[in-house]
């Protein structure tokens, strides 16, 4: 039987992207968003079957819908050897008003427990498979995180330092889980040309396809690769970054404009 990859966020945007690389590549898709109807249509599009192809509805931002879109997929499809959690948000806050703070609440956690729910249901049933079938190679967990996590900027406060717990989070998981055979990887996009970065006000240096990263994502999923930013010039971009002394990267991020806030 063919491979099979779950992938979150998969209605537009990189997750999208990614649903058509794996699809080139050969694999089974279970594709999981909260608008099931544009999954679908995009998926007849494709000219994919049910048996190639299934959509599941869920929020990320609700643990318990996204366990059941997990445990729907097992029943339906198997278990996958790929889980790809995608889905995310990115809004502007400003800590002096009340309610951004509960866009920060938002956005910590879609970013980072709706991943590691998205994680949960299936470390036991790769576990379990793995045993059954005599393999040394579990399953594959890929951590959707940002360039945006290595530093914070002004304006992104809750994206930021959302990025930067699950690339965190991501570090710990693969402490844990590479002795019993996982590969975790953690990849964290530049600029990628989607319906999120759309809205942005302000320059987006390295600015590429979704289409360009879903290719070297799968390239550095396939390879086991722990971390990796995409594309390579943002990568050395972010290797700057980490190092910049704190008077400087102020002095850069002077007078970017500011992430937008919520309506």
């Amino acid at each position: 039987m063919k491979p099979l990859v779950f992938i979150t966020g998969a209605s537009s945007g990189i997750g999208q992207a990614l649903a058509l690389r794996y699809h080139q590549a050969g694999w089974r898709l279970a594709l999981v968003a909260r608008r099931v109807s544009d999954m679908q249509a995009w998926c007849q599009q494709q000219g994919m079957s049910a048996e190639t192809a299934r959509c599941y509805q869920a929020d990320v931002n609700q643990v318990d819908s996204i366990l059941g879109a997990a445990h729907a997929c097992m029943t339906d499809m198997g278990v996958p050897n790929v889980v790809i959690a995608n889905a995310g948000i990115s809004i502007g806050m400003d800590t002096s008003i009340r309610q951004d703070l509960d866009v920060l609440s938002q956005v910590l956690s879609t970013n980072v427990v709706g991943m590691a729910a998205t994680f949960h249901p299936f470390i036991d049933a790769m576990k379990d498979r793995a045993k059954t079938n005599g393999s040394t190679g579990v399953g594959t967990l890929v951590g959707i995180a940002s360039v945006a996590g290595i530093r914070g900027l002004p304006g992104h406060a809750a994206y930021c330092a959302s990025k930067a717990a699950a690339i965190s989070y991501c570090e710990s998981l693969r402490g844990e889980l590479k002795p019993q055979g996982f590969s975790v990887v953690t990849l964290a996009p530049g600029y990628i040309k989607t319906p999120l970065t759309s809205k942005n006000k302000f320059p987006m240096p390295f600015l590429m396809s979704a289409d360009d990263f879903a290719h070297q994502a799968y390239k550095a999923i396939e390879q086991g690769t722990s971390f990796k930013v995409i594309p390579t010039p943002m990568a050395w971009a972010a290797r700057l970054m980490r190092i910049l002394p704190d008077a400087l990267l102020d002095r850069a991020f002077k007078n970017q404009p500011r992430k937008h806030r919520a309506p």
